[in-house]
This record gives structure tokens, sequence and C-alpha cells, in this order.
């Protein structure tokens, strides 16, 4: 990456004379956030012991990007995260928990434990009318790959990107990806490395690999229709669609409607190794479907919520969706315990609670607004999430409370999460033991610029 940086300077030196590349510059815009974040998690283990970390952290984000020059622009991110008063045993989950997965010293190890700094977004950008192509490392946030904000730093992804607006409403996007930065992380890994680390030669037969990514995206006042390809040769194919219906009546109340459909499939080298006996899927080759479908309701202030997933099951198949790029699409997700460790380094075929084949999700919100009182600012939000699946002993229930403030740039939120019998998949299909109770706090106080 420095030497785009080098390359992007030498190019718009000799592009541009010395006063267009000041003016460049001096029209470019600054923002950030400054964000300090608490998390402490607690297990109630079946066999009668308990585990319990925490830890406190501030960091946050900078950016800069220049003004457009003939179409052309570039920016940089800076992120940070940097833990303070550790405990012995520390949640490194707002730390370097990725960085320690890649490195072999464990997800709480002391490279886990690491404060880091990185330059997360670097970019060279051109747009011409309706079309807009770039280049370099980039926030994005889509299905299956996203930038999981619900934590300290977002992920971030390297490649290159197209869209073009093919009328007001629609567009469509290319994208090639080749490396993946998971947010616990300072390095950018290949992107099929990071999520088959280890075992990546022996699935694809090749050390590394790419992703080519198709959308169209379309969106009008009522309805959004989205589309979404991502091809890894070698590795697999998935797919996703989703649609959403809102609609005001004349009463005031608002409602949506949305139905989502996923479908991923081994392709080339993979599907033909992880079909033999001895594979780290225990001779299954990725097949999986899901489904999911939700419904909201709101009047002035209020709003409730229900949705459904189902992640269909096939004994002769890897079923459980695989996402290691900190995508969690099903519209069931929830604040904790879903995904929660997929997206480390070489955990791609593993998954946990809704996502694990056979698993059927049922979610309740409710969400309140209290300005009506007078007392502007506050929101409180309840969540209950049901997974049944047929592998489980008992239903995993999760239960999370958010209590929200917001005053301009300013938000705090206070979030409480209570989860019966959590549990995951292995790689090979079998199912981890399930906790009695998982149990997480979180203060999260942030301030954007």
């Amino acid at each position: 990456m420095k030497h785009f940086l080098l390359a992007t300077y030498i190019f718009t030196s000799f592009a541009f004379g010395a006063d267009s590349l000041a003016t460049w510059f001096q029209e470019g815009s600054v923002k950030g956030n400054v964000k300090y974040y608490y998390i402490e998690t607690k297990k109630d283990k079946t066999d009668g012991s308990h585990t319990s970390a925490h830890a406190n952290s501030i960091g946050g984000t900078l950016s800069y990007t220049t003004g457009n020059l003939y179409g052309f622009s570039t920016g940089v991110t800076f992120m940070t995260t940097n833990g303070f008063a550790l405990p012995n045993v520390v949640d490194t989950s707002i730390l370097g928990k990725d960085n320690g997965v890649r490195l072999g010293t464990g997800a709480g190890g002391e490279d886990a434990q690491d404060s880091f700094s990185v330059l997360g977004e670097v970019f060279i950008k051109y747009e011409y009318k309706d079309f807009t192509a770039l280049y370099g490392r980039k926030v994005i946030k889509t299905p299956l790959i996203h930038a999981k904000e619900v934590r300290m730093l977002p992920s971030a992804i390297q490649g290159a990107f197209v869209d073009y607006k093919v009328a007001d409403e629609t567009t469509i996007g290319a994208s090639y990806l080749t490396h993946f930065k998971q947010r616990t992380s300072d390095q950018f890994t290949n992107i099929i490395e990071h999520a088959l680390g280890a075992n990546t030669k022996t699935i694809t037969g090749s050390d590394e690999g790419d992703i080519f990514v198709a959308d169209i995206v379309y969106k009008s006042e009522k309805i959004t229709f989205r589309v979404y390809d991502y091809y890894a040769k070698d590795f697999m194919n998935s797919a996703y669609a989703d649609v959403d219906v809102k609609n005001t009546l004349a009463s005031g109340w608002k409602m949506n409607v949305a139905y989502q459909y996923i479908y991923q499939t081994s392709i080339g080298n993979a599907d033909t190794n992880l079909n033999k006996v001895n594979s780290i899927t225990n001779g299954n080759k990725v097949s999986s479907h899901a489904m999911g479908f939700k419904f909201n309701a709101g009047y002035k202030e209020s709003s409730i919520g229900f949705a459904f997933s189902k992640v269909l099951s096939n004994n002769d198949r890897h079923d459980s969706l695989v996402l290691p790029w900190d995508g969690t699409p099903l519209f069931t997700n929830m604040i904790t315990s879903n995904d929660l460790f997929q997206s480390n380094y070489g955990k791609a075929l593993n998954a946990d609670s809704i996502y694990i084949g056979g698993s059927t999700g049922i979610k309740f919100v409710y969400t309140q607004k209290y300005d009506f009182t007078g007392i502007k600012g506050f929101k409180t939000s309840l969540s209950y999430l049901n997974v049944r699946n047929r592998a489980f002993e008992n239903n995993q229930r999760d239960y999370n409370i958010v209590l929200g403030y917001g005053i301009g740039d300013f938000s705090l939120a206070l979030k409480g999460i209570w989860v019966r019998h959590n549990t995951s998949q292995k790689e090979d299909g079998s199912i981890n033991p399930q906790d009695d109770k998982l149990t997480q706090y979180r203060v999260i106080a942030n301030y954007k610029f």
C-alpha cells in the first residue's frame, strides 16, 4: 500500500499543475469520531465453571478526503484502538482479537490484547456523471461483506470498485476484492486466506485468491430491491437477494415488509476437496440455503417488529452459512452470539446460532423514543430471539436491551445482552456443548466531527 500512496502522489504531481494540486488539497474535508468502549462478558458453563473478561478502549477514526479535480479525488482514514485499565483476563473483541487468532497466540493472548493503529482507508476515486471508479482500501457495507461497526473499529476491504447509475433509482456495480482487514486486526490479509487460514491451499489448491462481486440496487420511495453475487474461484459462489416495501397509511402508521434469500455453494477445487472423506467438513461440500422475512410497524415515536429466518438442513452437505467477512445478513441477527467468531482468521467454516444449518429464528423487537416527554434524545430498544435446531439440546434464547441517548454529534449507548444456551458449530458439522448462560454489558460513547 505504501507503493500505491507513492504512485498516487507522483501521478497527481505530473497530471495537475502546482496551483491546481494545492487547490485540490485545500478544498478537502476532514471528518472522524472519538469513541470510548467498555465491554464485559461472562459465561456460565453447564459443568458449573465460569469465565469473565472485560476491557476499556478509547480510539476512533480520522479521515481526510481531497476536493474533486477533473473528476479525481483521494482519501485516507486513520483508525486506532487503545486499551487501558485492562484486567488479567481481557475481552479482546474491542482490541486485537483477530491478530491473536491469525498469529496463533490465541483469541485472548498477548497479541490479541495489544492496541493498534492502521490506515484502514487509502484510495483514489474518479467520478464522471453517473460513473464512479475507486481503487484502494475502503470500508464497504454489503450483505455478506460488511463493516460491522458495532465494535470499536470497522472492517475494511482492498480492491477495485465500479458503480454506474443507469437510472434515477437503479445502480449497477462490480468489484474485484483482494484483501480484508477484520475489525479487530491491523493487517490486510488475502481475502481467501483470511477465510480459510492454514487450510487455504488444502481446500482451494492455492495459497490465496480473490472475489468478484456484481450487484444491482433499485431504490425508490417505497421499494428497495437488491441482488448481489460474490464469486470466489475454487472456493464458493454466494448469491443474495432482498426486497423491502415501505408504506405510510393515512392514519400515520408507517409499515415495511421485507424478504431475503441466500444461496451458497462450493465451486472448483473446493467443491472437489471438501467432498473427500477426510476433509475438514467431514466429506461435505458447501451447499447452503437461507431465507428470512420481517415486518415492522411504527407510529409516531413507537415501533414494533417481527422477523423470521430459516437455514435449510441437508445432512449430506455443509449446510451452514459461510460468513468470513463480517456479514451478518439474516433479519433475525441480534447484538451478539450471532456470527460472533465466524469472521476471525480461518474460521469461515464455523457457524453459530441462527446461521447453523437447520436453525429457525424468531425475533421480536420494540423501540421507543421519548421526545414527547419534553426530554429529547432518549431511546430504548428491547429485543428477543428464539433459535430452534434439532441438533440443539435446548433452544437458544437471546434478550437484548439498549438504552440510547443522542444530542447533536454525541451519542451514548448502554447495552445489556443475556443469552441462554448459546452454541456454535465446528467445521466438521458437530455442535459444541451449549453454555448455560452468556451475559454481556457494553458502554459506548461516541462523538463525531
